[in-house]
């Protein structure tokens, strides 16, 4: 193979030293020292960004940590380390930096960001991790920044609704996974959707669930931190995630993580209550529901994805969409346009249930891999089921989620899906009390007698329809 073009070489002072820097358009910098070995780094990769320190130029890279070290507060898998060398003249400074401007700027990369900061979310820690590890590598990858506190919950859905977001070039999410499905959903509720919702989203881990940013690095093996998530958008790379629309009548919820029914559910709203024990109040709490264990009757119906028409019983089964209402131009998106005429290729599984759970990413919360075979843009969601199960497999099966391999137990029906619905229904054995419809860690329904029942939610406790939006919104992501 030929060797790259040179963009531009200079002979420099590197510590003193007479060396020499070269750029070549395949994006490799390479750093000269006379008795050294050459130092090599890839733009597109290693180097955040350049400036101009009187008669130097200082080149600002990441390297990847050695496995076990951290530096500082803070872990992750990069560190900063600079480059510094002296040009010998003016020209040659301004050439280089020329040459190099003009190659970062070819890369697409993002120069301008809203960035959401949640200042209650998980540890409450947000701003600190802002302030010390986000904030500084974006001033040394030159990318200006809009910062917006969210004040309490659904702010960020409510600005991102009305706010003129078309000059910047992303938006950033220093949060848990909430204020990613305000965001999502607030852009969606747009009449100028289909032009915003091009804007990529940023996830930086700074809440309890982290369920979006852990499934994007965990893929291609980086931690789940800020640092890494932080670089990932510097980089600019992205990839496409599904949308699902959960639906009742003209009632809409877009979903980006999961949707939840039974034990999950009651698990993750009702261990609220215990808040005070922080990340161990779901641990302390499943427990409970376990030793108290609850079924409830109802019905699920799915569109089996290829491969997956063994599952549950035939049933007859239309999707139902509610006609649009009289002002349909200044509604945002309404959904899929989904179009399943075939009512014969439906399945069923009737109750009672422990627990229904619908899964769109691997990865619920940063220690629990739900759905292990799951894929941001295929276009299916995957289904995880579990019916009688005993106690102390249950407990088991608790335990397994972390390493995903609670989908191998004879207990569990694993399956992907192209549609859903969901019919729940009332607590086995007490016919007044119904249960909690969890959608993406916000409760979507309560039914009768259920925990804060008396709060009002934004669907009532009965059917519900799930579709996918294949590869709808777009989301900052390490390459992979």
């Amino acid at each position: 193979m030929a060797p790259a073009e040179v963009i531009v070489v200079d002979l420099v002072l590197i510590d003193g030293e007479l060396g020499m820097v070269k750029l070549t358009a395949d994006g490799v910098l390479e750093a000269i020292e006379y008795g050294e070995p050459s130092r090599y780094w890839t733009v597109k990769k290693d180097v955040l960004g350049f400036v101009v320190e009187g008669k130097y130029i200082r080149i600002k890279t990441v390297v990847e940590r050695e496995e076990g070290i951290c530096c500082g507060e803070f872990g992750g898998d990069y560190s900063r380390k600079d480059f510094v060398f002296e040009p010998f003249s003016e020209d040659a400074k301004n050439r280089f930096c020329f040459k190099l401007r003009q190659y970062l700027d070819s890369l697409g990369r993002p120069k301008r960001l809203l960035v959401f900061v949640n200042p209650f979310g998980g540890k409450k820690s947000a701003i600190k991790i802002f302030e010390k590890e986000v904030k500084p590598l974006f001033e040394d990858a030159d990318i200006q920044l809009d910062v917006q506190e969210t004040k309490y919950q659904l702010h960020a859905r409510e600005m991102v609704r009305s706010m003129d977001v078309s000059k910047y070039d992303g938006i950033v999410c220093v949060s848990g996974d909430g204020v990613l499905v305000e965001v999502v959903n607030g852009l969606l509720q747009r009449a100028d959707w289909k032009t915003v919702f091009k804007l990529p989203i940023g996830v930086i881990p700074a809440g309890t669930g982290n369920g979006m940013i852990k499934s994007l690095l965990d893929a291609v093996g980086l931690q789940c931190c800020a640092n890494s998530a932080t670089i990932s958008i510097i980089r600019g790379h992205t990839r496409s995630l599904d949308v699902a629309t959960i639906a009742q009548g003209n009632t809409k919820f877009f979903s980006v993580l999961m949707l939840a029914w039974g034990l999950v559910a009651d698990i993750d709203i009702e261990s609220e209550k215990f808040r005070w024990m922080g990340s161990a109040r779901m641990d302390f709490y499943a427990i409970q529901r376990i030793i108290c264990l609850r079924q409830y009757n109802g019905r699920v119906l799915f569109l089996p994805a290829p491969g997956f028409e063994g599952y549950g019983q035939p049933t007859s089964y239309r999707l139902y969409k509610e006609p649009p209402v009289s002002n349909n131009k200044a509604l945002g998106y309404q959904g899929p346009d989904t179009k399943f005429e075939d009512v014969d290729e439906w399945r069923e599984i009737k109750g009672p249930f422990v627990s229904v759970w619908l899964h769109n990413v691997p990865w619920g919360a940063e220690n629990n891999l739900v759905a292990p075979a799951a894929k941001f843009s295929d276009g299916f969601l995957d289904l995880i089921v579990l019916k009688k199960c005993p106690k102390l497999a249950l407990l088991s099966l608790m335990t397994q989620i972390s390493e995903g391999t609670h989908v191998q137990s004879p207990y569990v029906a694993y399956l992907k899906v192209k549609a859903f619905a969901l019919e729940p229904g009332a607590l086995v054995g007490e016919p007044d009390t119904e249960g909690i419809i969890d959608a993406d860690g916000e409760v979507l329904a309560r039914g009768r007698r259920s925990y804060k029942c008396e709060q009002i939610a934004l669907m009532s406790y009965d059917k519900l329809q799930v579709t996918v939006d294949q590869g709808l919104a777009t989301l900052f992501s390490p390459e992979y």
